[in-house]
């Protein structure tokens, strides 16, 4: 039964500092709504005026019961931050990692804000189109960036579809661009030449990002033989790898991300090619690690400091350069290799040598190793070939020479 009424609170008398019991001065209304759930919601002072907001509501309630009005509609005049909120609070629920919750809840906030919506209802795909264009032409970003605002936004359109605060996705008719034509930080493969060169000046150079040199060089290694990501590196403990070998000799020593850190929300696990489980052994024998304690403090989502990798790799790329400059044998060599883009942090072209582009280089390896699409896809682990093949694969120029040159010739005419 619907009813208005004062609620009792407790204060403290500030003469006498004793507890006292006194009402409120705004009303208050208790209904049930269609589903049976009842709520008890603040009105107004005048009782009069309280009962009648409270006697809107229920006529609200039996509208909706009698199919006359879609429970959405109600949903949809609602302030639009509370089902941020609560869209912020299912992202959660579903084991995604607080960086990805903070991003996408910035980018619908952001969204939100330049739209000046109140309110689902005044959600319009116009409105999400215009401000991707400014997002762009204004202020510089690039399709691929522009393209995660719209991902966020129409995720968050779909969840208020999904839990009936939208009758309708109203962003339905937009859709993903080609960042392909617009790309801002392309990264390119190191050769074996490259990598090693870069193994080496890490391992002599001082600390960088109070990371030691020898820390940077097993990480660089890590990354290049694995193809996992920053973070995931990040979180790796004595405890993710596994190095006993079984009866039969048989099992393969391995490496395991948690679900938490792993960009595809799963546990993954790799093999480890023999080499780097040499390195890796010898490493830790040197550094006689806790078994928890973070290999890599170079993440904060593993709770450690947040590093920038692209400082550390960009400072032993230019050491590995120089050295490699200096050992030529003449000047025309050395003028020579000066001119060239061999372990520059960026190429005359615009790709960029990384610390994600060691990702690159696992999954060019692997190409180059005639490793099948089917097998580079389940090592890169990606969801789809494509990505795989189209983004990750590079193609060297001596490897396009020497295709072309295995194609047949005709017999020469006599």
């Amino acid at each position: 039964m619907a009813s208005v009424f004062k609620p009792v609170v407790t204060k403290t008398d500030p003469e006498t500092g004793k507890a006292i019991k006194t009402k409120t001065k705004k009303w208050y209304g208790r209904y049930r709504d269609e589903n049976g759930t009842e709520h008890r919601v603040p009105l107004s002072e005048n009782k009069a005026t309280a009962q009648q907001m409270l006697a809107e509501r229920v006529k609200q309630v039996s509208r909706i019961k009698s199919g006359l009005v879609h429970s959405a509609e109600l949903e949809m005049r609602k302030p639009i931050q509370g089902h941020i909120d609560d869209f912020e609070k299912s992202l959660k629920s579903r084991n995604n990692s607080p960086r990805h919750v903070g991003d996408t809840i910035m980018k619908i906030h952001r969204c939100a804000e330049v739209c000046h919506w109140r309110t689902p209802a005044q959600i319009k795909a116009t409105d999400v189109e215009q401000f991707l264009v400014d997002l762009r032409e204004q202020f510089g970003c690039s399709i691929e960036t522009s393209n995660h605002y719209l991902r966020a936004i129409k995720a968050f359109c779909r969840w208020l579809c999904l839990n009936k605060r939208l009758i309708e996705n109203p962003l339905l008719s937009l859709s993903i661009l080609n960042s392909r034509i617009d790309r801002r930080h392309d990264r390119r493969a190191l050769s074996d030449e490259e990598f090693q060169l870069l193994l080496d000046a890490a391992e002599s150079g001082p600390p960088v990002q109070g990371i030691t040199g020898p820390d940077r060089a097993m990480l660089y290694l890590l990354a290049a033989y694995t193809g996992f990501r920053k973070g995931e590196l990040g979180s790796l403990t004595l405890k993710s790898f596994d190095f006993a070998d079984s009866k039969d000799g048989v099992k393969p020593p391995t490496v395991a991300i948690e679900a938490a850190y792993a960009k595809n929300r799963r546990q993954d696990v790799l093999v480890l090619h023999p080499y780097l489980t040499k390195r890796l052994k010898s490493w830790l024998a040197i550094k006689k690690p806790a078994p928890n304690e973070i290999l890599f403090p170079i993440s904060q989502r593993a709770g450690a400091v947040e590093r920038k990798a692209a400082t550390m790799i960009r400072f032993d790329l230019e050491s590995a350069r120089t050295f490699w400059i200096a050992e030529a044998e003449t000047e025309k060599e050395e003028e020579k290799r000066r001119h060239a883009d061999f372990l520059l942090y960026q190429s005359e072209n615009g790709r960029f040598a990384d610390f994600h582009c060691l990702r690159h280089t696992f999954i060019t390896n692997l190409g180059r190793a005639k490793v099948s699409p089917k097998t580079a896809q389940t090592l890169a682990r990606h969801s789809d070939v494509k990505l795989t093949l189209g983004i990750y694969t590079h193609i060297a120029q001596d490897e396009e020479i020497a295709a072309i040159n295995a194609l047949p010739s005709p017999e020469p005419e006599e």
